[in-house]
């Protein structure tokens, strides 16, 4: 019997049209572009317009993907969302999404991973098409990181930026598609970054409001020294565990956090910078978003069988490495 894979056969970007600039930034905050892109990479990030919402830049995603594909929204059995800035608590954003794009033969769910959210739910939404259960899975990561911000706190606002990506999962004989993950999480590291107020530990109240935790908290520096360890390890050992070598992999589409993690990730697998994808200059860090934001403004640079590797780290703290093959 032949084996099922899932393979990546539509993918599709999103990102708000409204641009927020280092230039503009010098305006609200106490930094400078020089500042920002020496230390980040970062030139600007997009922000999404008052009350648009994840589910919208979800429906976006799947029009797109269902339009590249040409197929139906009914066509779609499931939707998985990796995402921290959800519409609500609940219903789900991937509940949302499925009624407004029309998708009504399917269901879903979110998944919170930070900024790791799309590797874990790419790994998800396969398992559904290689058990055969399922013949079209959408996944997507995206989030309105604007959202969550404190636009007087320099530590975050000139990372962050909203956008998202999603993917379309479809079963393959041919041997394509995700062949491998290593995931991985440590919850001791949720200090470092993490919205402290409103969730059940400390609801949001009247009289904690005022104390701006509400918003993304970040300590830089460990979360920089995790980050640079931890995704840097994870994508050698996956290309150890799979026997890659540099010259096998086409590309590494890291998420974008940091250039100098993204350019540590890329030595650690003695992969050269023509094989990196990055355009964090462009859209800073939107979190669940930037692997499939990458892999959409790749995808006519991506031949079949090309050899992938999707690496990342987030919150939590969560990280991980998707192997792949791409399919079209």
């Amino acid at each position: 019997m032949t084996k099922i894979t899932a393979a990546i056969t539509s993918v599709q970007g999103y990102v708000p049209e409204k641009i927020l600039s280092n230039a503009d930034l010098e305006k609200m905050v106490d930094t400078n572009d020089e500042w920002i892109t020496s230390r980040t990479g970062i030139k600007e990030r997009r922000m999404a317009a008052p009350g648009e919402a994840l589910s919208d830049f979800g429906v976006k995603i799947i029009e797109g993907i269902c339009e590249k594909r040409g197929i139906s929204p009914l066509d779609i059995d499931m939707v998985v969302v990796g995402s921290i800035t959800g519409d609500y608590r609940f219903p789900s954003s991937a509940n949302v999404m499925c009624d407004k794009a029309g998708c009504k033969n399917a269901w879903g769910f979110d998944l919170s991973a930070a900024c790791s959210g799309f590797l874990y739910a790419l790994d998800v939404g396969r398992v559904y098409v290689e058990n055969g259960t399922h013949k079209k899975v959408i996944v997507i990561g995206a989030d309105v990181m604007s959202s969550i911000i404190n636009y007087k706190d320099r530590a975050t606002c000139i990372i962050f930026g909203d956008g998202g990506g999603g993917v379309l999962l479809e079963p393959n004989e041919e041997g394509l598609g995700v062949q491998d993950s290593i995931l991985k999480s440590d919850g001791s590291g949720r200090q470092f970054l993490l919205q402290e107020v409103g969730g059940s530990k400390e609801p949001l109240t009247a009289e904690n409001v005022g104390e701006n935790r509400q918003y993304v908290y970040q300590e830089g520096q460990t979360v920089f020294k995790n980050a640079v360890r931890n995704m840097a390890d994870v994508a050698a050992e996956i290309m150890e565990k799979n026997n890659l070598t540099s010259e096998d992999v086409a590309w590494l589409v890291p998420h974008q956090a940091n250039l100098r993690i993204i350019d540590a990730t890329a030595r650690r697998m003695g992969v050269g910078t023509e094989k990196v994808m990055v355009n964090i200059q462009k859209y800073g860090n939107t979190t669940a978003g930037t692997i499939p934001l990458c892999l959409w403004e790749w995808e006519d640079k991506l031949k079949k069988g090309d050899n992938l590797v999707l690496a990342s780290f987030g919150g939590g703290f969560t990280w991980g490495a998707i192997y792949l093959k791409w399919a079209y």
